[in-house]
């Protein structure tokens, strides 16, 4: 058989669950992949400890005290990555040329421009951080189009939908017969939890996913069901279909990962056990298959599959994404902004769990919506955003 070359892979926010995930796929397969750069924000000795394990050519750390920090823990060690810090060196190492695939899993808007300095650099671009789309939606596809770059969706969700489309994603969705894209949501822990409780959870509590294991932030959103309101957003723009053909559906089994529904009545689901090695080890070896490491699905071990319509009084955040995605332009980048930093205050414990929705809405209503043609005008509306939710959370924190 011939020797395959390898595919040098650069993963952003190697620290985080969906990098430790990536990494355990690609250690099955080292045959066919190779670390190239690793990148974290201020997680220093866990970088550091990634470095002396997978020895890739570059580690950047987003924060420069961070990466001294990294420099001193691998001084004297038999490592010979050569450690970077700042935006711009995480943008330069994406563009590299030996770089084949960009596992793209920075949480949050901090995302954005190396995520997108890959797409314009024709990249194979595996994309977990939704923010990136939900900002600069448009910006982000013209952007894939026009450096050719393979755009490739790992959350769960996304990655169903695309399994069960035909053909090229990007214009199967209008193109075959779709009525509906489906994204189902586990519900998170708070589903069931009486209103008035939820005046007192905790971080803790909120961080408690009785289904998947994610970071703070992350587990926080799917909490408020903010997270499938990005995902929502984030649908609309990879696949080409308006709002309202894209449904939520609450799964608490979180068995089938999406679905779509064609005019035919035919329904396509995927199914699978929740792990992302699954999507990650489809879009690596995508158009081929490889191992996972996940234990094939036990049909006979799962009791039922039930589904309930998502409650917007008890979820607000899904209806404000649904508000920003139909007004367009900038509001996406504000929605994000505006949860971001609520999100962090609950986490901090300087704002309750149900003002998180409360500061999203006021910061919505009072920022100038415009459009969104360029990286520097999604930037703007970023930071503006941040600004106006800060006061909003002191209101409420003081209160």
């Amino acid at each position: 058989m011939p020797v395959r070359d390898l595919q040098r892979v650069v993963i952003l926010g190697a620290t985080g669950s969906v990098g430790a995930s990536a990494l355990d796929v690609i250690s099955r397969h080292t045959d066919r992949y190779s670390v190239f750069a690793l990148t974290a924000n201020r997680e220093a000795a866990r970088l550091a400890r990634l470095c002396l394990r997978y020895f890739p050519r570059y580690a950047v750390m987003a924060d420069k005290a961070a990466a001294e920090t990294l420099r001193h823990l691998l001084q004297g060690k038999a490592c010979q990555t050569q450690v970077l810090d700042g935006v711009q060196a995480l943008c330069e190492v994406v563009r590299e040329p030996d770089v084949h695939t960009v596992i793209a899993a920075i949480v949050g808007a901090a995302g954005l421009e190396p995520t997108l300095a890959a797409v314009c650099a024709g990249k194979k671009v595996l994309l977990a951080n939704k923010e990136a789309l939900v900002m600069a939606g448009q910006l982000f596809m013209d952007a894939v189009a026009s450096a050719n770059a393979c755009l490739l969706p790992v959350d769960s969700e996304h990655n169903a939908v695309f399994q069960s489309l035909p053909g090229d994603y990007r214009r199967a969705a209008t193109s075959a017969g779709v009525r509906r894209i489906v994204l189902t949501a586990s519900g998170g822990p708070f589903r069931n939890t009486p209103l008035e409780e939820l005046e007192t959870v905790s971080p803790e509590d909120a961080c408690a996913h009785p289904v998947w294991s994610m970071g703070r932030k992350i587990s926080v959103d799917s909490a408020s069901m903010m997270n499938k309101g990005l995902e929502m957003i984030e649908a609309h723009w990879l696949f080409g279909v308006p709002a309202n053909q894209i449904e939520i559906v609450i799964h608490p089994q979180s068995i089938i990962h999406s679905m779509v529904d064609y005019i035919d009545g035919s329904v396509i689901a995927h199914l699978a056990n929740p792990d992302m090695r699954i999507s990650l080890a489809h879009a690596l070896a995508w158009p081929e298959r490889i191992a996972s490491g996940v234990s094939a699905l036990d049909f006979f071990g799962i009791a039922a599959l039930s589904f309930e319509r998502p409650d917007f009084a008890r979820f607000p955040c899904l209806g404000l994404a649904c508000q920003a995605l139909e007004t367009g332009g900038s509001a996406p980048a504000t929605l994000n902004a505006a949860n971001e930093e609520a999100v962090k205050a609950f986490l901090d414990r300087r704002l309750g769990f149900r003002r998180i929705g409360e500061v999203i809405d006021a910061t919505l209503a009072q920022a100038a919506q415009y459009g969104a043609a360029s990286i520097e005008a999604v930037l703007e509306a970023d930071a503006r955003a941040r600004e106006l939710a800060r006061i909003e959370i002191k209101k409420r924190s003081a209160a």
